[in-house]
């Protein structure tokens, strides 16, 4: 009877441990959305609120027809259910549209910068008190004049600081090892009263398990604004949309459903459903018949297919690095182009598989769209599966900005002179987008001679504003980008296009 008594106890005090371990490990999106908040709500401030309900709601699709199927009985049908014409919208607006242009080029915003220095401020000093602590000897007076806050509310970041965090830590890890070297060695036991062992004692200089310890605050020192290269602006003030595209969305506000693709009488599918931000890439890259274009990081296919159906590229090249994405792009192919792998495989569709920012055909292509790795903001707070915030994944993470430069300078050389690309990411991070570009121009300068103009999209962006929420003008230097907003709840995407100059 004991012990049946002890052996129910027992399982009593594992029931009760359980949840308490289970809700102490942090899942994949809880990191992310714990960095998030802490960077993110730097950067946007009281708006990154509106923005993190959005990005935590499912996202909006936009419907592309497949002109190789029923296209005027899948146009129809959107139609009925409400769906609108984005190329009728975009011509709506421009009809609506009374401005003249003014060739002004909107400088970064100081604002932003001095969020961004402050992050990596932050980052900095909470990576450094997590190594050394401050000493409990210390007075409260010292202490406090060492303080960055003092539980007031910051106006520019909009965060609350109730801890208060130390700045002035005296020395690096290095020095800091330097000086307890000494320290040790001056409170040395007298021989007569310890062992050889005690007295021979050498302390350490260094930290074991450090050799590959990469401080968070290095990925926000990739975000520069200070130009040291030739750089162009110019103002876009005519957006070209193809005849044969065909886009359908539903108006903001309106969060209705596509209904799934069916099979057409020639055994393609009627249409394909991607986030609604993912057509502005492609359609930006302006295509003209006869463009030899390269996808360079391809997968899944979606926007490799909207460019496909424009009828106008002469060659489309889609590259990705693994076998298995390439697979997705040919799986989406066979099933939106009639006839695709006899006529269409290897002559105007050709599958690459290469690590992008090692292609070497370089001065070849008319066009690029660079769509390159990122934290994919949204898949990282909604996905456990092949989330970047994985703790194994830490030191990918933040060498993302590293990557992503050298593709788009690599890019740069693969253009034609007189070529153009589309830089796009899915994040809302400030250093993967207008950082990464301007590293990519500083070295493709450096490295290459090599200079390109920045098209100013700002008046472009005005002809779409009745479909997507985009971010102001004046908050980025190179691109625009559309931000997660509820009754628009399309992106984040992020996008900015650069000419070759000759």
């Amino acid at each position: 009877m004991l012990r049946a008594r002890n052996l129910l106890s027992s399982q009593k005090r594992l029931k009760s441990v359980r949840p308490g371990l289970q809700q102490s490990k942090k899942t994949n999106t809880q990191r992310a959305l714990e960095s998030f908040d802490d960077f993110y709500g730097s950067v946007f401030g009281i708006r990154w609120k509106n923005i993190r309900v959005a990005l935590l709601t499912e996202h909006k699709y936009i419907a592309l027809i497949n002109n190789f199927g029923d296209v005027g009985k899948t146009a129809k049908e959107l139609e009925l259910n409400g769906a609108l014409n984005v190329k009728s919208l975009i011509n709506l607006a421009k009809e609506n549209l009374e401005h003249k242009i003014k060739h002004s080029i909107e400088s970064t915003n100081s604002r932003l910068d001095e969020n961004l220095v402050k992050v990596l401020r932050k980052q900095q000093e909470l990576e450094k008190y997590s190594l050394y602590p401050m000493g409990a000897s210390e007075s409260a007076t010292s202490t406090r004049d060492q303080l960055i806050y003092s539980g007031k509310k910051d106006v520019n970041l909009n965060i609350d600081v109730d801890n208060v965090i130390p700045t002035n830590f005296g020395h690096s890890l290095e020095e800091a090892i330097e000086k307890d070297r000494y320290l040790d060695q001056s409170r040395m036991i007298d021989p007569k009263y310890s062992t050889g062992g005690l007295y021979e004692f050498m302390p350490a200089n260094k930290i074991k398990g450090m050799e590959d310890w990469i401080p968070e605050s290095d990925h926000y020192k990739y975000y520069q604004t200070q130009a040291d290269f030739p750089l162009q602006f110019e103002l876009e003030t005519e957006l070209c949309y193809p005849e044969n595209l065909n886009l359908y969305a539903y108006e903001m506000g309106n969060c209705s459903d596509f209904k799934f693709p069916k099979r057409c009488l020639t055994g393609v599918l009627s249409h394909y459903l991607m986030d609604g931000a993912s057509v502005l890439p492609p359609l930006l890259l302006d295509l003209k018949k006869g463009d030899r274009v390269l996808d360079a990081c391809a997968a899944p296919g979606g926007k490799s297919l909207i460019m496909l159906q424009t009828l106008y590229p002469d060659i489309l090249i889609c590259n990705d690095i693994q076998e298995s994405r390439l697979n997705r792009i040919r799986k989406v192919m066979q099933e939106y182009i009639f006839d695709y792998k006899e006529n269409w495989e290897n002559k105007r569709v050709a599958l690459s598989q290469c690590d992008a920012k090692f292609l070497d055909s370089y001065d070849s292509f008319d066009k690029i769209l660079v769509d390159v790795p990122c934290t994919t903001d949204r898949h990282s707070l909604l996905k456990n599966e092949n989330n970047i915030f994985k703790t194994t994944r830490v030191k990918e993470r933040l060498r993302i900005p590293e990557l992503q430069a050298n593709i788009l300078s690599n890019c740069l050389r693969l253009l034609k002179p007189g070529g153009s690309l589309v830089y796009s990411t899915c994040s809302l991070s400030p250093v993967q987008n207008d950082g990464v570009v301007h590293m990519a121009l500083q070295k493709a300068f450096n490295e290459h001679g090599i200079t390109a103009t920045v098209k100013d999209l700002s008046f472009i962006i005005r002809y779409l504003e009745d479909i997507f929420r985009f971010e102001h003008p004046k908050d980025m230097k190179y691109g625009q980008m559309v931000i997660p907003y509820l009754p628009a709840n399309f992106g984040p995407l992020y996008f900015s296009k650069l000419t070759r100059n000759v």
